[in-house]
C-alpha cells in the first residue's frame, strides 16, 4: 500500500474510510522503485509514531505484513550502508546483486564468513542467504554476531532485541478457515467488479510491457511482488495475440490462481502470528488479544466492544477485562535441526518442518511409489527361491 496507484490490487483503504481518521504510509512511493525495503518502512513509520505520540494521540499499526509490524515492535533489523539520500532512489542494492548468483555458490560463500548463520539457513533460501552476506560485506561483522548482540541487550530475548514500545498490545482479528476462505474468494470477485483487470492492463502497458519484451520482468522485488501480477502474467502478455477462447481460459486461470494464492497468504499470516507473537519465548512480547470475526453480524459484540475495552484499559493503565491468548511453547523443539529426505532429495530444516514434510502429499507419493517397487521386487525374488539360481545375474537381480 506504500506504492502510488494500483489501489485495487493492493486493497488500499477507501477514500471514505480514510476521511474517518488520519492515515499515513499510503501511496507515497513510486511504483518503479524496486529497492524500497522494510528498513525504509521502519524508519519512516517510527518517525510518524513519535509525531503521533507528541500530539497525545495513540498510533494504531494496521497489518498487513507481520514482518513489517515486527520491525516496529522489536529491535530486529540491521542497518548496513547509509543511503546517499533519505528518499528511495536508483542506488545500487548489493542484496539484489547477490541474488543473481547461484544459490549453492551463495551458501558456500556464507559458510566461509558466517558458518553459524549458514547452518541456520536453507541453501535454497537465496533471499536470506544474500541478506546475511550483504550484512557481512557492508559491516565487516558476521550477521549471527550482530543478532547475538541485539538479543543480549537489556530487554532482549531469544528471537530479537528489546521491545521498542513497552506499553503496546496486539489485537488479532481471526476467523474460522471456512468463513475466511469464503470471504477472501468474495474479495477477489469484488476486486474484479471494481476494475482490477483495467488497473492491471494499464500498469502492464505503462511499466511492464517493455520489460517483458526484453525478458527483464522481475516478480521478486518492489510492487511486482504484490499478489495479482504473477497470477495474471500469461493473460496480460497474450491478450490480443491469441483467440478469444484462449484469452478467456487464461483469464479464468488467473482468477483462480489469485484466489488460491490469497487464501494461502492468509494462512501464512495466521501461522506467523502464532509462531512469532504467541509462541515467541522471552519477556519482551506484547500481549495478544484474539477477536473472533467469523460472523460479521456480531461485529459489535465480538470485535468492536471488546477491542475498545482492551484499548481503554491500556490507556488507563489497568488490566483489561479480556485475557490475552497463550500458546504453549515447546522447549524441546529444534527449529534449526537438519534432516535430508533421501526419498525426495530435499534438505529440511526444523523439527516442525520435518514433521510437516513427512505428512506432505509429495513425500507420501514418493513413499507409496517406493513401497510398490519394493513389493514388486520382493515378489520377483520369491520366483527365484525355487533353488534354481542359475537364471540370476551376477549382482543377484533377476533378468528381465
Amino acid at each position: 500500500q506504500v506504492y502510488k496507484g494500483l489501489d485495487i490490487i493492493t486493497n488500499k483503504v477507501s477514500p471514505q474510510e480514510q476521511r474517518l481518521c488520519r492515515h499515513h504510509m499510503i501511496s507515497f512511493v513510486d511504483p518503479l522503485v524496486s529497492n524500497y525495503t522494510v528498513m525504509d518502512f521502519r524508519d519512516k513509520a517510527v518517525a510518524l509514531i513519535s509525531y503521533i505520540f507528541a500530539r497525545d494521540k495513540i498510533p494504531i499499526v494496521v497489518g498487513g505484513t507481520n514482518y513489517y509490524i515486527e520491525s516496529l515492535l522489536w529491535k530486529v533489523l540491521i542497518n548496513t550502508k547509509e543511503k546517499s539520500s533519505s528518499a528511495p532512489g536508483p542506488v545500487s542494492d548489493r542484496k539484489v546483486e547477490l541474488e543473481q548468483l547461484d544459490g549453492a555458490e551463495l551458501h558456500r560463500r556464507l559458510s566461509q564468513v558466517d558458518p553459524e548463520m549458514a547452518a541456520k539457513l536453507h541453501p535454497h533460501d537465496k533471499r536470506k542467504v544474500a541478506r546475511s552476506l550483504q550484512v557481512f560485506e557492508e559491516t565487516g561483522i558476521p550477521h549471527s554476531e550482530i543478532l547475538h548482540q541485539q538479543q543480549q541487550e537489556e530487554g532482549g530475548g531469544p528471537l530479537g532485541g528489546p521491545l521498542k514500545y513497552p506499553h503496546s498490545c496486539i489485537l488479532w482479528l481471526h476467523a474460522d478457515q471456512a468463513a475466511l476462505d469464503a470471504r477472501l474468494e468474495q474479495r477477489v470477485d469484488d476486486m474484479l467488479a471494481a476494475g482490477l483487470l483495467e488497473e492491471l492492463r494499464d500498469f502492464h502497458r505503462r511499466y511492464n510491457c517493455q520489460k517483458v519484451a526484453e525478458n527483464r520482468q522481475d516478480y521478486q522485488h518492489g510492487i511486482f511482488q504484490s499478489i495479482g501480477f504473477k497470477e495474471f502474467h500469461e493473460y496480460l502478455v497474450s491478450e490480443g495475440n491469441c483467440s478469444p477462447e484462449t484469452s478467456a481460459l487464461l483469464l479464468q486461470k488467473g482468477i483462480q490462481a489469485l484466489k488460491q494464492v490469497t487464501k494461502r497468504y492468509a494462512r501464512r499470516q495466521n501461522k506467523w502470528v502464532r509462531n512469532r507473537f504467541l509462541k515467541r519465548p522471552g519477556p519482551n512480547v506484547p500481549p495478544v488479544y484474539g477477536l473472533e470475526v467469523s460472523d460479521l453480524q456480531r461485529w459489535e459484540e465480538d470485535v468492536l466492544k471488546p477491542a475498545l475495552e482492551i484499548v481503554e484499559s491500556f490507556i488507563q493503565g489497568r488490566e483489561p477485562p479480556a485475557e490475552p491468548l497463550k500458546v504453549e511453547h515447546d522447549v524441546t523443539e529444534n527449529k534449526r535441526s537438519h534432516r535430508v529426505c533421501e526419498l525426495c532429495d530435499r534438505l529440511i530444516i526444523g523439527d516442525r518442518e520435518w514433521a510437516a514434510h513427512t505428512r506432505s502429499k509429495s513425500h507420501l507419493h514418493h513413499l507409496k511409489k517406493r513401497r510398490k517397487l519394493e513389493a514388486a521386487s520382493g515378489a520377483a525374488g520369491t520366483v527365484g527361491d525355487s533353488g534354481d539360481t542359475e537364471t540370476s545375474d551376477e549382482d543377484g537381480s533377476l533378468p528381465v
